[in-house]
């Protein structure tokens, strides 16, 4: 099967096992696989599908199938002027809160801006006229499609829906061969997926519409940035007998339950195998962890919390159920699932202590745990995205009182300096900031403060490992011709005058027992911290190394899994 007709078969499938009904088409040549796709589910009797000549004409044709049966109808045309005529269309479902699901064809990236026929800009199309956009992309032959195209129809069906229905956008951009042809190969993944219903099942607030969990004390809460309700959902994870597996933003790394080293554990395959759960909660929005990530893809049920049903958290496109609210039963039974998570958990963080505290060096992830720890009461500590965060992550032990927070909404390291700045100033304790050297000098501007604004109560604490850490645990680190240069990008700053030059009191870190006084003080102040990139590096093999070695030892003595 062509890649073309490979996805408008799912794409149709996934809205069909969502619910729909009706499609309304305005023929052309572009959008052939999925006229195709339309035309066989009118012959299996699952679509009423209605043809119309002119665009503008099928799109309020649509609106007033929706528009009286209150669920959403899919409208579909060709590329170029047939998709621009459905914006009136889509202008009225928008005002009057009508789903459509609108299917534009387009040709691919490699034919725009070209002169191609039939070819204009339809990203975005419609603008703020459509409740959620998505570029679908060139269908490829490669496994994982599937996955991501019915996550993608199910997302395009609920933000078309309840509780704010409107239209949305979908472009799908087809390369030829657009109509399947005889002797084409099997995909390269099954296209049904063997599914009894949809992909992800959504679930709006709605009174009496609180998803309940399946009861198992094989679960696992996992919390990621911009969580909500975490107190509620962490509780409840404890009284079931669930691990919570928490990104430091998330809120959620405190009591007996919280793990610290699951990005370790979770990287071995043995442990993984004897632990897959029944069932997954997500709140937020989890991405630190390639092992976690992974892990989600695992569970037999993966449900996602979110606020928003047209844009919800499911970055590995695992998500079974999606809702805004869900209980967790408590469940009634031993803890054995709970202990074993939680004694490869002690293996593996002693491992990775007995590492970091062999010296009293300074290194990043000792830092960030040890920082992290030293904390006061109330305090507040930003963390950058890069590697500050990911140290915090793979290191921070539980503990209550500390705010941890970071962009993590697109993970960039701009603007940071200034965040922390105005985030100190809301704070009402003391406030931290863990940054790289490239993310303090990308903003180093946010120090200028003129003499009547006023000066947090705020220690900067900077990595200086000259250049981006980042890379040096990427494959990048391989080619050692262009990576010092392209990626490692060093520099020569002396971070001291660019704290002499904003009047900040300065501290060089020498030594990790000097943390505590180094990071002490009041007002806005730095503290810079220099490491060495291809230590590092090292050093994080040597800790995966102890982390790993540890687990496997307490799964062969029975006690893990």
């Amino acid at each position: 099967m062509n890649p073309a007709t490979a996805l408008a078969t799912v794409l149709v499938d996934e809205l069909l096992r969502a619910g729909l009904s009706d499609a309304v088409l305005a023929p052309g040549s572009r959008s052939a696989p999925l006229a195709l796709a339309l035309h066989e589910a009118m012959r299996a009797g699952w679509l009423r599908l209605h043809v119309r000549v002119d665009e503008r004409s099928a799109a309020f044709a649509a609106l007033g199938i929706a528009k009286i049966s209150g669920r959403p109808v899919a409208v579909v045309c060709t590329s170029g002027t047939a998709a621009a005529n459905f914006h009136p269309a889509v202008i009225e479902a928008h005002e009057s809160g009508v789903p459509l699901i609108v299917l534009t064809a387009d040709r691919p990236p490699e034919l725009r801006d070209t002169g191609a026929n039939q070819t204009i800009d339809q990203l975005k199309l419609y603008g703020s006229a459509v409740r959620w956009h998505c570029e679908v992309g060139a269908p490829e032959e490669r496994p994982g499609m599937v996955a991501y195209w019915r996550s993608l129809a199910g997302r395009a069906w609920a933000a078309a829906g309840e509780p704010d229905p409107g239209p949305v956008h979908l472009n799908v951009a087809f390369r030829e061969p657009l109509v399947p042809a005889a002797g084409e190969a099997a995909w390269c993944e099954p296209l049904d997926g063997d599914l009894a219903g949809p992909w992800t099942r959504v679930r709006a607030a709605t009174p009496g519409s609180v998803l309940h969990v399946p009861s198992t004390r094989r679960g696992v809460l996992v919390v990621g940035d911009g969580a909500v309700n975490v107190k509620r959902y962490v509780a409840a994870a404890s009284m079931a007998g669930w691990p919570v597996l928490s990104e430091p933003t998330g809120g959620a790394r405190y009591g007996d339950h919280a793990l610290s080293s699951y990005h370790f554990l979770l990287g071995v395959p043995e442990f993984v195998d004897r632990h897959r759960p029944e069932v997954v909660v997500t709140l937020g929005k989890p991405g630190l962890s390639r092992p976690l990530l992974a892990f989600l893809r695992r569970a037999g049920e993966h449900i996602v919390v979110a606020p928003s049903l047209a844009r919800w958290p499911d970055p590995v496109r695992s998500a079974t159920q999606v809702a805004q609210e869900a209980e967790i039963p408590v469940v009634a039974g031993d803890d054995a699932w709970l202990k074993s998570w939680r004694a490869a958990d002690d293996a593996a963080a002693a491992a990775v202590d007995a590492v970091l505290d062999a010296a009293d060096e300074v290194t990043e992830p000792r830092l960030a745990r040890d920082l992290v720890a030293v904390l006061p009461g109330r305090s507040l500590l930003l963390a950058a995205s890069s590697l500050p965060i990911r140290h915090v992550d793979q290191v921070m032990r539980p503990r209550r009182g500390v705010r941890i927070i970071g962009n993590r909404g697109a993970s960039g390291i701009d603007g940071l300096v200034s965040t922390a700045i105005g985030a100190a100033l809301a704070h009402s304790g003391p406030s931290y900031a863990l940054l790289g050297d490239l993310a303090f000098l990308h903003d180093q501007s946010g120090l200028v403060l003129g003499p009547d604004e006023t000066r947090p109560d705020l220690a900067i604490v900077v990595i200086n490992n000259a250049g981006g850490g980042i890379f040096s645990l990427l494959p990048q680190a391989g080619l050692p011709g262009p990576f010092e240069r392209v990626f490692g990008t060093p520099h020569t700053v002396d971070l001291s005058y660019v704290a002499a030059a904003h009047g900040l009191p300065y501290t060089r870190l020498e030594s990790m027992s000097e943390l505590p006084k180094a990071v002490g003080g009041a007002g806005l102040r730095m503290v810079e911290a220099r490491t060495d990139r291809a230590a590092g590096a090292a050093l994080h093999g040597r800790l995966r190394a102890a982390a790993h070695g540890a687990v496997r030892a307490v799964i062969d003595a029975g006690a893990g899994g």
